[in-house]
Order: C-alpha cells, then structure tokens, then sequence
C-alpha cells in the first residue's frame, strides 16, 4: 500500500523552463558563408563556466512562444525572423545529480536569425556566437538539441521558404545557392539549382537586377508573400503571432 510519502512524490510536478537554438548564417575567414549559433556561458551550476543554448524558467502565466521570445531579448538581445517549437527534452540523466524531485523539462524553439540581426546580438563575455562545425563542450544535453535542430532545418528547408530567414526581401540565385549550400552543408550545382528555382512557384522573379556589380548585373529574385516561411497546418501563424505579441507587450 502507497505510503503518504510516495504519493506525494507521484505527483509532484517537474519544473519547466524554454530554450532556443539560433541559426544565423556569417562570412567565414574564406568568404564563404557558415551556419553558427549563439550560445551563452553559464554562471552557476551545474555546468558553472560552459556554454549553453540561451533559455530561462517558464513563468506560470506565459505563452510558450512568448518565453521564448521574451528569452531571447533578455539573453542575447535578438528578436528572430522565424520562430519553431523543436521538442521537449526532459530525461533524468541531462545533468549530474538529477532526482526526480528536480527534473527539469525544456520545451525547446528553434529560429533563424539574419545576417545583419545577428550583429546586434549582445556583445560580452558571457554572449557569443560560434561555428556550428566547431562548438565547444555544451552544457547538459544541448549538443544532442543542437544536432537534432539542424536536422530539422535542413529536412525542413527543401520544401519551405525557410531560407528566407537568412535572407533580404530580394535576393539573386547565387546568394540563395549560397545559402543552400550552408546550411545543408554540400555544394550545389549551379544549373541544377537554377532549374529547381525556376520549377519553384513559391519564388519569383523582381524584373529588377543588382545594382552596382562590375559585370552583367544578376536578376533579383522574392518569395511570394502569400505563402508563409513554413505550413504549421491548423497551427496558424496568427494564433502564434499573437501569443508572442502578448509576451513582448508584458
């Protein structure tokens, strides 16, 4: 027969807090653009001193897209083009010591910030953005987040106009290759891809051109506005849009 004492621990209820996997696209030492995310040192234990996915405690009242967002400018300043529920991880063993009586559950979002956004993000010891080939020792278990994170980006970007969270509102077929290439991590062949552009409604051509180049000046390219960066299906992007305009008006 359950004692008092045991009940009482069946339900006693984990505690919750949201974090974020920023994706930005920069200029590498070779020109080339390169994914990276920004990542936050830890203060206190566990894990004092590593680096971490931004993210903080859920507040009873708050909408989940509005701690995200709301972590987000309070930890690194930004405030992405494109927001996504990732998971929720919660297992026993993300950290040394973890009891029941401690669990920790993340519910885990996932955004595209770009280039330009990216350079605003806090500047400090403790604010950083980093290679995504080349991250350090993350704290808990962020790099299996990380990991899953980007392969979500990259089975999701294939059918989605999630690149334009990295891009301007116009764009040529080089620029959009480049960021192809980067964030699936392969080179594209140029005809192929222009073929593939070419078959896709979602993207149109401007009828302008890039000003300024020394050669014959490229076209310029846009998504279709009517289409959203990604179906979310009966999750509408107004319902969300709201709930994070809640959050920021807080």
């Amino acid at each position: 027969m359950p004692t008092i004492e045991n009940s009482a621990a069946a339900v006693l209820s984990p505690n919750l807090a949201v974090s974020t996997v920023i994706f930005t696209l920069r200029a590498s030492e070779t020109g080339e653009l390169k994914l990276a995310i920004a990542l936050v040192k830890r203060i206190r234990a566990p894990f004092e001193g590593l680096w971490a996915l931004p993210g903080g405690p859920l507040k009873p009242s708050e909408a989940l897209g509005s701690a995200a967002s709301r972590n987000l400018r309070e930890t690194t300043g930004l405030k992405p083009r494109y927001l996504e529920q990732l998971y929720a991880f919660g297992g026993l063993d993300r950290g040394p010591g973890i009891t029941p009586e401690d669990r920790l559950i993340s519910i885990v979002y996932w955004a595209l910030v770009g280039t330009e956004e990216a350079e605003l993000a806090l500047a400090n010891d403790n604010v950083g953005w980093f290679w995504l080939d080349s991250l350090p020792e993350l704290a808990f278990d962020h790099s299996l987040i990380v990991e899953y994170a980007l392969w979500r980006l990259r089975n999701k970007l294939e059918y989605s106009r999630l690149a334009l969270g990295f891009l301007g509102e116009t764009f040529t077929l080089a620029r959009l290759r480049e960021v192809y290439a980067a964030v699936l991590g392969r080179d594209l062949d140029p005809g192929n891809f222009r073929r593939m552009v070419e078959a896709d409604a979602a993207i149109v051509p401007t009828g302008e051109k890039l000003a300024g180049t020394k050669h014959r000046p490229p076209q310029l390219y846009r998504y279709d506005s009517s289409i959203d960066l990604t179906d979310l299906g009966p999750l509408s992007r107004q319902a969300i849009s709201k709930a994070q305009a809640t959050g920021e008006n807080k």
